[in-house]
Parts: C-alpha cells; sequence; structure tokens
C-alpha cells in the first residue's frame, strides 16, 4: 500500500516571526510529512513588515529547524480554503496560546469547514515559554525600545531594531 503524503497548511501573517511560530512549525513536522508555512495577505491588517521582507525572515528563521527539508515558506492570497486545497493538503494548523484565541480560532475554523468539509483544522499549543508572545507584544516591545531577544530569531531583532530607529527619524 502507498503511503499518502500527509501536508499542512499554517497560515499567518508572521509580522513579524517569533520563537513561537517557529516552536509551531516544529510540532507540526512531527504530525506531517510536508508543512507549508503560508504568509497570508490580509487586506484588512496593516503589517508592519511588507510581504517580501516577511518571507526573508521566515526563509531566514527556518535555517534552523532540522526538517526544514520538508518544509515550504511561501505567501498567498484569498481564501485560505482554497489555497489548501490548491497544494494538496488536508489540514490547516492553527496556534492556540490562551483560552482568549479560542473564540475567534473556534469560528474561523468552523467557517473553514463550512467552506471546505476535507479539510480539517489542528489547533496546536506553543511550549510553555512560548506561550505569552504574540507578534504584536513583540512589536510594541520593540517600538519602544525593549528587548525582544531569546523571543524572536536574531534576523527579527535585527530587522525590529531598524524599522523603528528608521521611523524616529523620519
Amino acid at each position: 500500500m502507498e503511503h499518502e503524503i500527509k501536508i499542512a497548511v499554517y497560515p499567518g501573517t508572521f509580522d513579524p516571526v517569533t520563537y513561537g511560530h517557529l516552536d509551531l512549525i516544529k510540532r507540526a513536522l512531527k504530525l506531517f510529512d510536508h508543512v507549508i508555512v503560508a504568509i497570508g495577505e490580509n487586506p484588512t491588517k496593516k503589517p508592519l513588515f511588507s510581504l517580501e521582507e516577511r518571507l526573508e525572515m521566515l526563509q531566514e528563521a527556518v535555517k534552523e529547524i532540522p526538517d526544514r527539508d520538508r518544509l515550504e515558506i511561501t505567501s498567498f492570497s484569498g481564501l485560505l480554503v482554497d489555497f489548501v486545497r490548491k497544494r494538496g493538503a488536508r489540514a490547516i494548523v492553527r496556534g492556540l496560546r490562551a483560552v482568549s484565541d479560542f473564540e475567534y480560532e473556534f469560528q474561523l475554523a468552523l467557517m473553514n469547514r463550512r467552506l471546505a468539509r476535507d479539510i480539517d483544522t489542528i489547533f496546536l499549543m506553543p511550549g510553555f515559554r512560548w506561550i505569552f508572545i504574540s507578534s504584536t507584544i513583540i512589536k510594541e516591545a520593540a517600538k519602544f525600545g525593549g528587548s525582544v531577544d531569546g523571543l524572536v530569531p536574531p534576523v527579527v531583532a535585527k530587522k525590529l531594531k531598524e524599522k523603528f530607529s528608521s521611523q524616529e527619524g523620519s
């Protein structure tokens, strides 16, 4: 019997990528043969970093992941379930940090289920040390000069410093 390759899509804005995101990627790689990390182009969000910058930071950040040959970094626009189907995936991976994440994520999962009954949403929790991290909190700390070392990959910490020092000068 031939082994069906299990593909999952881990979508997000990754603005910027954190060690919490990387932890979820590693967890997803334990469950799936191939994981597609897909940066969504969301017209309702105003990201700090451009799509190109986020792709570049993610590519750099995943270099430390041992199974990166089973990992793909890309972007998408439009309906997530359409992208998932086109890529031959059967699952969407979403991270849950706290109960506060659950309501929104649950609504999203139900809508995706309504749009595509054959695609499941898998909720994963990051390791305890990353449970409080969000890209929003990271940006807020960095904006006011707080250290984000150890919470984001070095490439991200560097880009945040550059971004906020250039905004101060403008």
